[in-house]
């Protein structure tokens, strides 16, 4: 690029002010380590902060602003603590990826060297479609998919498309070939006949492109199991909106703890860095979370940003931000939830220590 990247960063909720601020010193430490010009950080009004001072939790000028962007950090939201009618609206991160047709939902599971995972080795990733599925309050273009004719009935519309299905199952197969070239496709097929019978057949046809992948798929219900019993013999999984999100969150404990669980939320031409967990209220302030998810959440948008501008300073770079965070962790550093001591800004400084020293 013949000018520096420029960057959004929504601090969000929560323990989110903590955390985002946290991966931006990582990012600049690893950016400066790898020889790129610093990045424009565009801070953007995002969650209850913008109730207060826009009056909507996620404002027309921030989505107008992040359309202008290279990428962006999105931190954690707290959308059940919100006011009426923000707490009953579609939340901020789904107000943003169905705004910017951020199709598939990127969530790595990967065990850290000695560290407290249920399954040690576990090196996955869930590769979940970000659109439709049995998500009710964005699988549509106008409305819901969830309503009620009556006062005692509700209804939810599961939508699965060969399109979207297509689509993300491309990415599945994509990714696997930079891994370990293995796929599972997960569904439920023998009740949700149509629905997921075709998101299982479609990722089955799209596999035939790709004679190099081993291919296999579960049931949803017979794919906790597994992981729970041996998530490291997995690769590559793909699945629709919902089920996605659950096996990432079982995954992300599995690995460790949720703490460490990132994620990345992509189009062809926008991607959020995101991590797979909550606001955490409770810890709020405290300088106690973790920001390991967020962190690796800004490293994976590295890794986007080089692919999409072949500019491989950038995959340096995020390459510099998991070896500091994974460096520090072995080396004996890290949050409450895995064990250790450290506060999120001691925890900060140590990863910036280790890119610095490296």
């Amino acid at each position: 690029m013949t000018k520096p990247y420029r960057l959004g960063v929504l601090h969000g909720d929560g323990i989110g002010p903590e955390i985002v601020p946290a991966t931006v010193a990582i990012m600049d430490a690893a950016l400066q380590a790898a020889g790129v010009e610093p990045f424009e950080w565009t801070e953007l009004p995002l969650g209850a902060a913008a109730i207060e001072s826009h009056g909507a939790h996620t404002p027309q000028e921030t989505l107008d602003a992040l359309a202008t962007v290279d990428g962006w950090l999105l931190g954690p939201h707290d959308s059940a603590a919100y006011p009426q009618p923000f707490r009953s609206q579609l939340n901020p991160s789904g107000t943003i990826r169905k705004h910017f047709g951020l199709y598939a939902n990127i969530r790595p599971a990967k065990a850290f060297p000695g560290g407290n995972a249920v399954v040690p080795g576990t090196d996955l990733v869930i590769v979940r479609e970000n659109t439709e599925g049995f998500y009710a309050d964005r699988n549509t273009f106008a409305g819901t998919g969830e309503y009620m004719p009556t006062p005692d009935v509700a209804v939810a519309m599961g939508i699965i498309t060969r399109a979207a299905t297509e689509r993300i199952a491309r990415t599945a197969f994509e990714l696997a070939l930079q891994r370990d070239k293995r796929v599972t496709i997960v569904h439920k097929a023998n009740v949700l006949r149509l629905t997921t019978g075709l998101f299982r057949d479609v990722c089955r046809e799209v596999a035939a492109k790709y004679p190099e992948v081993t291919v296999d798929d579960f049931h949803i219900d017979a794919m906790t199991v597994h992981l729970v019993r041996r998530a490291d013999k997995f690769d590559v999984i793909v699945t629709e909106n919902m089920f996605g999100d659950i096996l990432s969150d079982l995954a992300g404990e599995i690995a460790g703890s949720l703490g460490i669980a990132p994620s990345v939320n992509s189009s062809d031409i926008h991607a959020m860095a995101q991590a797979a967990h909550g606001s955490a209220p409770d810890i709020a302030g405290q300088d106690v979370a973790n920001p390991i998810a967020m962190i690796q959440s800004g490293a994976m948008l590295l890794e986007w940003l080089a692919g999409k501008h072949d500019d491989p300073r950038l995959r340096d770079a995020a390459a510099r931000v998991e070896a500091g965070v994974t460096a520090t962790v072995v080396g004996g550093t890290s949050t409450r939830d895995l064990g250790g001591t450290a506060s999120c800004s001691g925890f900060t400084q140590a990863v910036v220590t280790a890119i610095e020293n490296a």
